[in-house]
């Protein structure tokens, strides 16, 4: 898959970068050159069919909105309504932090429940998988728990 900054680099200006330019009120040419110096860059969920969202120099700023379990509180359902309230609340972009439960799960329940862009933090879910793939060992005289 080519990426918005090949694209950029090469000299071809996307429809996604047009779209992008439409909502900033920027001319299409000048969002090329930025995202090839690498001054913007354009997040776009391709599994909700998000909006794509312009981050950078000369753009809006944008709201993002912080979702996610703990080890002590794991609901799904909790999840996805924070994702979907902020969503209507104005938010750009979600990012979830989940470190609780089934992350893989409410990961994929709420990039279907809302049409922004959803990131995460690929080391929250490298711990969630060693602390319970190694949940009975113990690390610098302390035991892994859930």
């Amino acid at each position: 898959m080519v990426t918005q900054l090949e694209y950029a680099r090469k000299g071809t200006i996307t429809a996604i970068m047009e779209e992008v330019a439409r909502k900033e009120g920027m001319a299409p040419e000048m969002m090329r050159e930025l995202i090839s110096q690498g001054k913007i860059v354009i997040i776009k969920n391709h599994q909700n069919g998000s909006a794509p969202v312009g981050v950078g120099k000369g753009l809006r700023t944008k709201v993002n909105a912080s979702i996610g379990t703990s080890s002590d509180i794991i609901s799904e359902e909790l999840e996805v309504r924070k994702a979907v309230v902020a969503q209507k609340e104005g938010a750009d972009t979600l990012m979830d932090l989940s470190v609780g439960g089934d992350i893989d799960a409410i990961r994929r329940r709420v990039i279907a429940s809302v049409d922004i862009p959803v990131g995460n933090v690929p080391l929250y879910q490298a711990f969630c998988e060693a602390r319970k793939r190694y949940k009975r060992h113990r690390f610098h005289g302390r035991t892994l728990r859930h």
